[in-house]
């Protein structure tokens, strides 16, 4: 395997700092995003229900995506996970404003799938997804 090839972790410094994680692992020019909820920088789910968890979560995907010179476009799969799929399907055009705020109009292969807890007890949504970034474009962590 070539030193390019070669699984690096992608912590930017505005996320949280991981702890037993990685924001990302980068291999090759593939980025698999590890699973996002809507924890800020002081490490606090944002108050204000789904809508507001999404748009947190959402955002701290693509500033890991972003870190290695990724775009939205870049997106090649999303799974969200929610504790309650009827809270988001009621708040889904709202959802999607946010979506295309954040990544235009075009949607990656997408999963939703419940379930009855996440890691942190206050957290509604976790985001994970995996992104493609051409060469160009690319940039490896250090």
């Amino acid at each position: 395997m070539t030193d390019s090839a070669l699984p690096v972790p992608v912590n930017p410094a505005s996320l949280p700092a991981p702890r037993g994680y990685s924001h990302g692992t980068l291999s090759g020019n593939t980025l698999y995003l590890g699973g996002q909820t809507a924890l800020d920088a002081d490490m606090r789910i944002v108050p204000g229900g789904i809508v507001a968890q999404f748009r947190q979560a959402f955002t701290n995907v693509l500033t890991t995506l972003s870190a290695v010179g990724g775009r939205p476009e870049d997106l090649v799969s999303i799974t969200i996970y929610l504790t309650d799929i009827p809270d988001y399907q009621a708040h889904g055009a709202e959802i999607g404003e946010i979506w295309r705020e954040l990544a235009g109009p075009v949607y990656p292969a997408m999963a939703g799938i419940g379930t009855t807890a996440l890691w942190q007890p206050e957290a509604m949504i976790e985001i994970l997804g995996v992104a493609v970034v051409p060469g160009s474009r690319l940039v490896r962590p250090s």
